[in-house]
């Protein structure tokens, strides 16, 4: 399997950093999280000047065989109806990205339905659907590989066109139940509190849910490594999210990480490669069950808090216009010495 070349960021930057922001003109600590990301993002960047270019926020597709046992309130041809809706520029994520002004991006990497060249689409389909984990692996070990290729391919793309910044946004009926498994295996939480409504299942849904994958995860034989784990129970568009994650790292991008399914794929990668979460940026805590417990088992503190839960990038597109005004703090507020201003602090 592919290995990336993470870096941890040079730590020795932090407290000229530090200097810089403490000598703006305010108190010591009042702009609070808007002064810890510029310090992160400065050391992503390795400058005290950090600047955002060319944000972009990339959509993975993809279908799970697993659908099949009923783990989804939404009927499995949803996937490729939102296909059409997104190139078509009425989603969520298309509204958000208008505002925000991110690049938006939708890619094929398994749906269960035919294309053919559809124009604005990016074709990368692996095979129609990964197969139902409840009986054997979702995918085999090449065709993850394929998919973490393709997510690298993507965020590569990315680069060359100048983004330093990105997040990643999924789709794929049943991918909320992918990521409660990983989650189970990845930070031993119980199965029970990682299983949520996901699109909008009831009390009874969501305990079907868990009930298949209780029967899943009971059945598994594989040999318990990161990567068995990623092919046994992930989606193709989750792979290819962790391998665009670890690709982004690696190029030393900043990552803003979304809901439920992304912040379980940037655990995913972090299980493959720990220093991915030095670039990581997390947008926002959303209202799918387990997602606060994946967050605090990363240590993570995000941004927002606004009961989302739609995915596709979403709230990582929301929590955007914060970090820049984190970068705008630390680039445009005058020192005390440029506005000879006194230090009242």
């Amino acid at each position: 399997m592919r290995t990336f070349n993470i870096k941890t960021p040079d730590k020795k930057i932090v407290p000229a950093l530090q200097d810089k922001i403490d000598n703006l003109t305010k108190p010591k600590g009042s702009l609070g999280r808007l002064e810890e990301l510029a310090v992160r993002i400065g050391t992503i960047q390795q400058s005290l000047s950090p600047v955002l270019r060319t944000p972009q926020n990339i959509v993975f597709a993809a279908d799970h065989g697993v659908v099949v046992e009923g783990v989804s309130f939404s009927a499995p041809e949803v996937t490729a109806q939102q296909i059409y809706n997104f190139l078509k520029g009425g989603g969520g994520i298309n509204m958000f990205a208008r505002q925000h002004h991110f690049i938006l991006k939708v890619v094929d990497c398994g749906v269960n339905a035919d294309f053919g060249d559809l124009p604005g689409l990016i074709h990368r389909k692996i095979r129609k659907s990964t197969d139902n984990y409840l009986y054997g692996p979702a995918m085999t070990p090449e065709e993850m590989e394929r998919a973490i290729e393709i997510g690298a391919e993507m965020v590569q793309l990315a680069y060359q066109e100048g983004t330093n910044i990105i997040s990643f946004g999924e789709l794929g009926m049943a991918n909320t139940s992918a990521s409660s498994v990983w989650m189970y295996f990845f930070t031993g939480i119980p199965l029970k509190e990682c299983v949520g409504a996901g699109s909008g299942l009831d009390n009874q849904g969501i305990e079907h849910k868990y009930q298949v994958l209780k029967r899943a995860t009971d059945n598994y034989q594989g040999n318990g490594t990161a990567e068995d784990i990623l092919r046994w129970f992930g989606g193709f568009e989750m792979v290819a999210a962790a391998g665009g994650m670890l690709q982004a790292a690696e190029l030393g991008m900043t990552i803003i990480i979304d809901g439920f399914i992304m912040t379980n794929c940037i655990l995913a990668a972090s299980k493959l490669h720990p220093e991915v979460l030095e670039y990581c940026v997390f947008g926002h805590q959303g209202d799918e069950a387990g997602h606060k417990s994946v967050l605090e088992a990363l240590h993570a503190k995000p941004l927002l808090n606004l009961g989302l839960r739609l995915g596709e990038g979403t709230g990582a597109i929301c929590a955007y216009p914060i970090i820049e005004s984190a970068i705008r703090m630390i680039n445009e507020m005058s020192s005390f010495k440029q506005a000879a201003v006194t230090k009242y602090f």
